[in-house]
């Protein structure tokens, strides 16, 4: 059996990495999605605030005009 340097240990037939314990559990992608679904319903519920719809003013009746070349 050959010597397996300090920080590693063998599987099978390779040497690995020990791994590192982590500070911070990180937020798996599942999890972003849930997020971002979450704000979009929100904003469909209940908005994000948004400025009452402004309409146009309505386009004036079209006028009949002169058949020019008479």
């Amino acid at each position: 059996m050959s010597n397996v340097p300090e920080g590693f240990h063998r599987v099978r037939a390779h040497v690995r990495r020990n791994p590192k314990p982590r500070s911070a559990k990180r937020m798996s992608g599942w999890m972003i999605a849930g997020l971002l679904a979450g704000v979009w319903l929100w904003g469909q519920v209940f908005g994000f605030g948004e400025a009452p719809a402004t309409t146009s003013p309505a386009d004036p009746a079209p006028v009949p005009t002169a058949v020019a070349g008479r």
